[in-house]
């Protein structure tokens, strides 16, 4: 008998390859193994999606840093629950243009006269949505680097993994929030607001236990994060605008704004 999967040979007995650890599959696909199989994988608490998306809460320094140092088995691998989160954040973008698409309106949000350009930005993030994740990611390791600095537990490489983490968690909470605000008629601005600062509580959280630190030293490297953080986002907005001046983007702002204060002064 050979593994399925690699096709190393097997003894009649083996249950699991000694190469690959693929599951021996003995017998014909029912719909009775297909459901077990389908309970197994996603509703069984001892499985590695399941397990991995509470420990991340309960004690996101075991995942974390279990992959860091060689725990592959236990939990679900950074890149592919990574790809879980741009799923789920594809789907709940699909589900929100196509059912709620009122929750999408950020007019409330926009200062008159620019309507125009916030749905285009918009569109622009919806669109891209899975890059601008994964741009997201290097970035807030580079910031968290020189936050903790002096703090060499981990190098930059083991940061992109505790972001990937991060940002999955947290992009697979905030879509399924965001579907069951959009059901009840809630803004999907108003639910980024709100759930903006639980995310950064929870980065918090995640750098406390992995770095084992006090609430002071904790507390004292946020507000360093979130310094450097504001300074990294002037530089992008600066580089946006300049963006937006060549593309003529910036102009058709101005006018519309110009244009609207002459109607309000009419």
């Amino acid at each position: 008998m050979n593994c399925k999967n690699c096709h190393l040979e097997l003894t009649s007995h083996s249950d699991f390859c000694n190469s690959c650890g693929g599951k021996v599959i003995r017998n014909r696909l029912t719909f009775k193994n297909l459901f077990e199989h389908i309970s197994e994988t996603f509703f069984n608490y001892d499985n590695k999606l399941l397990r991995t998306f509470i420990d991340l809460f309960k004690t996101p320094e075991t995942v974390i840093e279990g992959y860091i140092n060689g725990v592959r088995k236990r939990y679900v691998n950074p890149i592919s629950y990574f790809g879980l989160a741009i799923t789920v954040t594809g789907l709940y973008i699909l589900i929100l243009t196509k059912f709620y698409p009122e929750a999408l309106d950020f007019s409330m949000f926009t200062a008159e006269g620019q309507e125009e350009l916030q749905k285009k930005n918009m569109s622009f993030v919806q669109e891209y949505m899975s890059i601008l994740m994964m741009l997201y990611i290097p970035i807030y390791a580079l910031i968290a680097r020189i936050t903790f600095v002096g703090f060499n537990k981990f190098n930059y490489t083991e940061l992109l993994i505790v972001f990937l983490y991060w940002q999955s968690q947290t992009s697979i909470i905030s879509s399924v929030l965001v579907i069951i605000a959009a059901m009840f008629g809630i803004n999907n601005g108003v639910i980024s607001l709100v759930f903006l600062p639980l995310m950064m509580l929870y980065a918090g959280y995640i750098f406390k236990r992995i770095y084992n630190l006090t609430f002071s030293q904790i507390l004292l490297r946020t507000l360093l994060f979130l310094v450097v953080l504001a300074v990294v986002f002037v530089i992008v907005v600066v580089i946006i605008v300049g963006i937006m001046f060549i593309t003529g983007d910036m102009q058709q702002m101005i006018e519309a704004q110009r244009a609207t204060l002459e109607s309000s002064q009419n």
